[in-house]
């Protein structure tokens, strides 16, 4: 019986290309190497999205309305800025407000958390025919470094609403993001584990077992593209040679944290969050120019009831998380070079429920930018006293994707090619000047 190039590949190792893409998105998805302008690639930059899954508060995080009917009972504080203040939940994002941007006058129309998950990813409209990348898929292309062993666009525990949300879209599955997986903590552990899909073989790399399959595998795959030039197919072997590459390589214990020490490790919090951010920085340190990592283990976020403390006990995992994060960044010079997004699908009413909590509210909430390329130590734009609607600075999601944009030196207006040969803007927005640097 004739051994099928599925079952190499499982017996060798790295399936799924390491969570870039399926075997059945690869084919199923039409790849385009989309051209891009001459000079689009930045050398050494870096962008990380903080990912807040099913909507954080701003009235609670950073646009807080004390003494308020909307205000809650959580409190506000000063940070090392004059004037600006957010959550006492936050102290140390506090102490480094010179270096945050906080939005607080974005405003779209999706309530529905896929819907308002995918918008917020992309920047564009959501429903139409057209599939558009999202902005880790397209500037983890404008900012790849040639012959990088690791993959260009990584998320740290994505949550399992709206996946679409990070599709590459028409760019194809070689800008999909590789995909680290948090797993449940075995009695023993002090710190949540996270772990790429496939990454590890079950051989080794260097025994001749593993040489004979891989050697097989090619060949059977030579043989089977010979006859088909279909575009998705090449993208996939595009991705399983960066898949190869990597599992071959040392670029991989990037993603070992256990070569940590522990009083590093606890800095960062021990939960998934704050060991992602951890993760990032050694991947940043590496060269990956796009990150993203998500706090709320599903829509933890999403805070119809008990809102207070539950954001509470968030605000204190992103607090250690991205703090940590920052100041390493900064010892080893790296902050400069790498652009923060704070960012949910949209905010909380400002009006309490019953149960003590608040419901979807996307008219008028907040993210925040910060680090390289970022004017900080300032807030933009304003709410109402009621918090109700924005009154000054109002933005749309297609500008902020463009402001971030243009912080890690890429141009908005950047245009990549559909299938068709449709010229695509990676955003059609407006930069926010004011909080550029």
């Amino acid at each position: 019986m004739l051994t099928s190039r599925r079952s190499i590949l499982t017996r060798i190792g790295p399936a799924a290309a390491i969570g870039m893409s399926s075997w059945r998105q690869s084919l199923l998805t039409a790849a385009s190497e989309a051209t891009a302008s001459e000079g689009a690639t930045r050398a050494g930059r870096h962008c990380v999205v903080l990912w807040m899954s099913g909507g954080p508060s701003q009235l609670d995080t950073f646009d807080m309305k004390p003494g308020t009917a909307v205000g809650g009972p959580l409190k506000e504080a000063q940070t090392s800025v004059p004037g600006l203040r957010f959550s006492e939940h936050l102290p140390k994002l506090a102490k480094q407000a010179e270096r945050l941007a906080i939005m607080r006058g974005v405003s779209t129309k999706e309530g529905d958390h896929a819907r308002g998950t995918t918008l917020m990813h992309t920047g564009n409209p959501v429903g139409t025919s057209l599939r558009y990348p999202s902005i880790g898929s397209s500037l983890s292309k404008a900012l790849a470094l040639p012959g990088q062993p690791l993959p260009g666009y990584v998320s740290i525990s994505p949550p399992p609403i709206a996946p679409q949300a990070q599709s590459p879209g028409f760019l194809g599955p070689k800008f999909a993001p590789t995909r680290v997986s948090s797993a449940i903590n075995e009695a023993d552990q002090n710190f949540a584990t996270l772990r790429v899909d496939h990454l590890h073989s079950p051989l080794s790399t260097d025994s001749p077992r593993y040489r004979k399959r891989l050697e097989l595998w090619r060949q059977q795959q030579q043989s089977f593209l010979a006859d088909r030039n279909v575009a998705s197919l090449d993208a996939q072997q595009t991705t399983y040679d960066a898949a190869f590459e990597m599992l071959g390589s040392d670029a991989k214990d990037a993603f070992d944290l256990t070569n940590e020490p522990d009083r590093v490790r606890s800095a960062y919090g021990a939960g998934t969050f704050g060991q992602g951010c951890l993760m990032a920085r050694r991947l940043i340190e590496r060269g990956v120019p796009m990150i993203e990592v998500a706090l709320g283990d599903g829509l933890g976020w999403d805070t119809h009831a008990d809102n207070f403390e539950r954001v509470k006990t968030l605000s204190r995992e992103l607090d250690s998380g991205w703090a940590t994060l920052m100041d390493e960044l900064a010892d080893r010079g790296l902050l400069e070079s790498t652009t923060f997004l704070w960012a949910g699908e949209f905010g909380r009413t400002p009006t309490i429920n019953r149960s003590g909590g608040r419901d979807h509210f996307p008219q008028a909430f907040t993210c925040v930018l910060a680090g390289g390329g970022i004017h900080g130590g300032q807030a933009f734009g304003a709410t109402a006293n009621d918090g109700a609607e924005v009154v000054e600075g109002k933005i749309e999601c297609k500008d902020l994707m463009a402001t971030l944009c243009a912080a890690v030196d890429v141009d908005p207006e950047l245009e990549n090619e559909t299938e068709e040969g449709r010229p695509i803007k990676i955003s059609e927005g407006i930069p926010v000047d004011n909080v550029l640097a």
